[in-house]
């Protein structure tokens, strides 16, 4: 009997692993894969924030440098190209300048008049709308319209109010039997007339603000006010105010800060960056304005700016050390 030995086919692969070579090409693609996440991981914020440096250093950080550069040179609108070194010499110079002293004083005149009302209001106005109004939404609303409003309407309007021969107000005061009062002409008046722009168009910004600082206030300490007696009065005195603390210094700070560079409702109340006949409203930002672009004195505008910019930083200063402060103040009556 013959057996027939058939050779058997080959297995067929349907799986297993792959070559080697397969094996290091992947592992080289996750290894790529995972340096390219790593950067883009550490990197790629970077790149989302870089727009605004860059904007920062070419409209903030250049102007600043070159202004602080300018400031030591004698320069000419004429021909801003030529600069004569002169060191400290514009600086020192403000000291000598009667008309710097008179829009420095102007300035803190102002924005003494302009920021402690404001405030006041801003407060008083925040309290009624923390309690429950019918409309209250529409109030707080109401509240931001004239921080939206133009700074060059709102002006124009209350340089008509204030109009001297067919001015609303002296037309009311008229009814009194006051005579018509020369709002423009005058030092107080004039300055009073300004800051009453500046009131108009920021209370009700920092009535929101105040609000929102109220709203974080809790609930039992009023609770528990009342049942000690106190009155709405009393509960704002003695724990609204003190929860308020650190809010009303930040905007009395910035207030300060806004009233230090008060430009526009001065400017276009005049008309002029002179602030008046005799510069009675004159500000330090129009004193800069006019001495740069009307005086074409560069070197000097530009040694007021900077002048204005170390104010801002001692305000700056005094705040960190107030607020240092009030907050030591208050962790020592937490212990």
């Amino acid at each position: 009997m013959t057996t027939d030995h058939v050779p058997a086919a080959p297995p067929v692969s349907t799986g297993g692993a792959a070559p080697p070579g397969d094996d290091a090409k992947e592992q080289r693609r996750a290894a790529r894969r995972s340096r390219r996440y790593q950067r883009d991981t550490k990197w790629s914020p970077y790149g989302f924030i870089a727009p605004f440096f860059v904007f920062f250093a070419a409209f903030g950080l250049f102007p600043l440098l070159y202004t602080g550069w300018s400031a030591l040179h004698r320069v000419s609108l004429h021909n801003p190209n030529e600069l004569e070194w002169v060191g400290f010499q514009n600086f020192t110079r403000l000291w000598q300048d009667e008309f710097f002293w008179n829009a420095l004083g102007n300035t803190f005149t102002i924005g003494v008049i302009s920021t402690v009302p404001q405030l006041l209001m801003a407060l008083g106005i925040a309290h009624l709308l923390n309690y429950k109004l019918r409309g209250s939404m529409m109030f707080r609303v109401a509240m931001l319209t004239p921080y939206a409003t133009s700074i060059a309407a709102a002006t124009l309007v209350f340089a008509m109010l204030y109009g001297r021969d067919y001015g609303l107000i002296n037309w009311a005061l008229g009814l009194v039997g006051i005579d018509p009062v020369s709002w423009e002409a005058g030092s107080w008046s004039s300055q009073f007339a300004v800051s009453t722009i500046v009131i108009w168009r920021w209370t009700g910004y920092n009535a929101l603000i105040y609000l929102a600082a109220m709203q974080a206030v809790p609930h039992d300490l009023y609770e528990s006010a009342s049942l000690d007696g106190a009155s709405r009065w009393q509960q704002f005195i003695h724990v609204t105010i003190p929860s308020l603390r650190p809010t009303i210094i930040f905007t009395i700070v910035v207030s300060t800060i806004g009233a230090t560079q008060l430009f526009g409702e001065p400017l276009l109340f005049a008309g002029s960056p002179a602030g008046g006949s005799q510069s009675q409203y004159q500000t330090l930002g129009l004193y800069m304005y006019q001495m740069g672009w009307f005086n074409f004195h560069l070197g000097r505008a530009a040694a007021i700016a900077w002048t204005m910019f170390l104010l801002l930083i001692i305000i700056g200063l005094v705040y960190w050390a107030i607020m240092r402060w009030v907050n030591r103040d208050n962790a020592g009556k937490e212990a």
